[in-house]
C-alpha cells in the first residue's frame, strides 16, 4: 500500500513551492520598478534656466500620471502568468466503515485536463490586454510630452509678455516725465500730465497681471514632474520661432498608429481572443484519476490478508443543460461593438487632426503676417510719435495711441505664437510619438 500512497503524496506536495518561486521571481522586478517610479514622482528640478529638452525629460521620468499606467501594465503581465497556469490536481481520501475489520480506505489523485485550446485562448486574451496596457502607457507618455511642450511655451510667452509690460511701464514713465516737464515749462496744460499718470497706472495693472500669468504658467509646468513649487528661474527658448508644419504624408502615416486607434484596434483583437475562449469553453474538460484502495479481507480470510487495489477513473461532464451559448453570443456582440468603436475612433481622430492642423496653419499665417507687415510699421510709427512728442510736434494722446498700437500688435503676435504651439502640441498628443524626443510638429524651426 505504501508503494502507491507515497508517490501520490509527493506529487501533490511538490507543485505549490515551484509555482510560488516562479511567482516571486516574476513579480519582484516589476514591484521594484513601480517603487522607483513612485519615488521619482517627488523630483525637483535644479534652480536656474530650464530648456525644453530638460523639461520633457523630467516630465517623462517623474510625472505621477505615468505611475498608474505602469502599474496597469505590470498587472497585465501578472495576468498572463496566471492565464498560463495549469489546473491544480485534487487529492481525495475516503474511508468506508469505521470498524477496523470492515474498513475500506481509498486515496485518489485527480487531474483536470483542459480541452479545446482553452489555455491557449486564455493566454492570448491576456496578451492582448498586456498589449493594450503597453499602448496606453505609450499614449500617456505622448500626452505628457505634448502637455510639457504646451506648458513650456506658455511660460516662454508669459515671460515675453512680462518683458513687454515692463517695457510699457518704462515708456509710460518716460512719457509721464516728459509731460511733467512740459507742464512745468508751460507748454501744455496740467491735463496732459494727469492723462499720462492715468495711462501709467493702467500699464502697471497690466504688469501685475502679466506677473500673475507667469507664476501660474510656471506652476503648471513644474506640476508635470510633481513639483508644486517651481525652482527654475526662467525657461530658455526663442519665443518668435514657430513650430514646424508637418507634411500631409507624415500626418497620414502617423494617424495609422495613433494611440487612440492603436488602442481600439487592440481592443478588437482582445475581444476576438475572448470570443475564441468562450467557444473553447463549450468543449467539456476531462478529469483523469489515479489512486489506490485498501479493501478488507473476504469471508473466510484472516484480517491480515487485506488487499490493495489500483483505482483508475475518467470523468467527463455532459454539456446537456449548459452549452455556454449565452457567453458565446455575448462575446461575439462585444467583438462587433469593438469593431464599431474602432471605426468611430478613426473618424474622430481624423476630425480632431484636421482641426488641429487648421489651427496650426491659421496661427502660422497670422504670426507671419504680423511679423512681416504689422510689427515693423507699428514700431516705426511708435518711434516717430515718441520722438515727435519729445520735440513738441505731437500731442501726448498721439504718442499714447502709437504706443498702445505697438503693444497690441505685439500681444497679438505672442497670442498667435502660443496658439501655434498649442495646436502643434495637440497634434503630437493625437498622433503620438514613440520616442522621448520632441517631435517635428512641436520642435521650433529657425526663422
Amino acid at each position: 500500500m505504501r508503494t502507491l500512497f507515497v508517490p501520490l503524496a509527493v506529487l501533490a506536495m511538490a507543485a505549490p513551492p515551484a509555482f510560488s518561486q516562479v511567482s516571486q521571481a516574476s513579480a519582484g522586478p516589476r514591484y521594484s520598478q513601480a517603487a522607483q517610479t513612485g519615488a521619482a514622482a517627488r523630483m525637483q528640478e535644479p534652480a536656474g534656466p530650464l530648456t525644453l529638452r530638460s523639461a520633457a525629460a523630467m516630465a517623462l521620468q517623474a510625472n505621477p500620471g505615468l505611475s498608474s499606467a505602469l502599474r496597469e501594465q505590470e498587472a497585465t503581465e501578472a495576468a498572463i502568468v496566471q492565464a498560463g497556469a495549469w489546473p491544480n490536481p485534487t487529492l481525495d481520501a475516503q474511508l468506508e466503515d469505521l470498524r477496523r475489520d470492515n474498513r475500506t480506505t481509498t486515496l485518489q489523485l485527480s487531474q483536470p485536463i483542459e480541452l479545446g485550446g482553452k489555455r491557449t485562448a486564455r493566454v492570448t486574451a491576456a496578451e492582448r490586454a498586456r498589449d493594450q496596457a503597453t499602448s496606453a502607457l505609450a499614449g500617456r507618455r505622448a500626452e505628457i510630452r505634448a502637455a510639457t511642450v504646451t506648458a513650456f511655451f506658455d511660460v516662454l510667452t508669459a515671460q515675453e509678455r512680462l518683458r513687454l509690460a515692463q517695457d510699457s511701464v518704462g515708456l509710460a514713465q518716460t512719457a509721464t516725465r516728459a509731460a511733467t516737464n512740459r507742464v512745468a515749462a508751460g507748454k501744455v496744460s496740467p491735463l496732459e500730465e494727469t492723462k499720462a499718470r492715468v495711462a501709467e497706472a493702467g500699464i502697471r495693472v497690466e504688469l501685475m497681471q502679466a506677473e500673475g500669468t507667469l507664476r501660474s504658467a510656471r506652476q503648471q509646468l513644474a506640476a508635470l514632474w510633481g513639483n508644486p513649487v517651481p525652482r527654475f528661474t526662467q525657461v530658455d527658448g526663442a519665443v518668435d520661432q514657430l513650430p514646424a508644419m508637418a507634411s500631409a504624408q507624415d500626418v497620414a502615416s502617423r494617424m495609422a498608429e495613433a494611440p487612440v486607434v492603436r488602442q481600439a484596434r487592440l481592443e478588437v483583437e482582445r475581444r476576438k481572443a475572448l470570443s475564441d475562449l468562450e467557444r473553447a469553453r463549450r468543449i467539456p474538460d476531462v478529469t483523469v484519476s489515479l489512486g489506490a484502495k485498501r479493501v478488507p479481507a473476504s469471508d473466510g480470510e484472516t484480517s491480515s490478508s487485506r488487499r490493495n487495489q489500483v483505482v483508475v477513473g475518467l470523468s467527463v461532464p455532459l454539456p446537456i443543460f449548459d452549452t455556454n451559448r449565452g457567453n458565446v453570443a455575448e462575446a461575439l456582440s462585444r467583438e462587433e461593438k469593438a469593431r464599431d468603436d474602432l471605426a468611430v475612433a478613426e473618424l474622430q481622430l481624423g476630425t480632431d487632426v484636421a482641426q488641429a492642423t487648421e489651427r496650426l496653419r491659421s496661427a502660422h499665417a497670422t504670426a507671419e503676417t504680423l511679423q512681416r507687415d504689422a510689427l515693423p510699421g507699428a514700431e516705426s510709427a511708435y518711434k516717430a510719435a515718441t520722438k515727435g512728442f519729445e520735440l513738441g510736434k505731437f500731442s501726448f494722446l498721439e504718442a499714447l495711441d502709437a504706443q498702445r498700437t505697438l503693444f497690441q500688435v505685439r500681444a497679438q503676435y505672442l497670442l498667435a505664437l502660443a496658439d501655434a504651439h498649442r495646436a502643434a502640441g495637440d497634434l503630437d498628443r493625437l498622433l503620438g510619438n514613440e520616442g522621448d524626443e520632441i517631435s517635428p510638429a512641436t520642435a521650433p524651426v529657425a526663422r
